[in-house]
């Protein structure tokens, strides 16, 4: 199997103060291409710094990270922005819509940034809103949608550029249990159709629906193996 993630002896360190705080100890993770993973653990322990690493959203103090062949654990920002842009589709919990901007406005816009022209952007926009089940929501701005609507959009703006891996954090965090249900399903199918999908949550229901379980615990991983207990919703798939 290749390595699409290749973290190695990965270390973040913060100073507050005088004093030094230590996110992340000694991490070192293989994700390969196809895979479903949720990382987990309390709060402290060191996941949503690592998935800032992850995502290209901030740099280690130590260790090297290649992502999907490239060599990002001493980038500069701009080149890291360049990055992010190109290999990771981010799916937040709290959506990250541009309030005025219509669903296909918001899909579209890494697309921009990535220099696509506006015809191929129009196309690959509309496709990826079909796909998670929006192609009669295209015209309409985030506060003329539901919340399970916000996060399709938002799912569908991180498939859009073909990333090499889609991040999820807390993907459910700002929803009911059946618009969970629904969400969890559609990023199954997308695991089906190939993607590879970091899920980063503290709910164990959820971290049950990825097929390998990362525990971190005090900036270190404390156990990571298969999920041998998959809840498989997209049988329910509810568009």
């Amino acid at each position: 199997m290749n390595a699409i993630i290749h973290l190695k002896n990965i270390a973040k360190a913060y100073k507050i103060g005088t004093e030094v705080i230590h996110a992340l100890r000694d991490v070192s993770l293989e994700i390969n291409k196809n895979e479903y993973v949720a990382l987990m653990g309390p709060s402290g322990s060191g996941k949503s710094t690592l998935m800032n690493v992850l995502g290209c959203l901030d740099s280690p103090t130590s260790g090297e990270y290649i992502l999907n062949g490239i060599s990002v654990a001493q980038m500069l920002d701009n080149k890291l922005a360049e990055v992010r842009n190109k290999e990771i589709g981010f799916v937040f919990q709290s959506f990250n819509l541009l309030p005025r901007s219509t669903a296909l406005d918001n899909v579209m816009l890494p697309l921009i940034y990535a220099g696509y022209n506006k015809a191929d952007r129009l196309k690959r926009g509309k496709e990826v809103l079909e796909q998670v089940g929006l192609g009669d929501r295209m015209t309409h701005k985030p506060n003329e949608l539901s919340g399970g609507q916000r996060q399709r959009v938002a799912i569908a703006r991180a498939l859009v550029n073909h990333p090499a891996i889609i991040l999820a954090d807390e993907p459910t965090g700002n929803l009911d249990s059946k618009t969970s249900i629904e969400i969890m399903a559609l990023l199954e199918e997308i695991h089906k159709q190939g993607n590879t999908i970091v899920l980063v949550t503290h709910e164990e229901d959820i971290a049950q629906h990825a097929h390998r379980i990362v525990r971190l615990k005090d900036g270190i991983v404390e156990r990571d193996y298969k999920n041998e207990n998959i809840i498989s919703v997209s049988s329910r798939l509810v568009h």
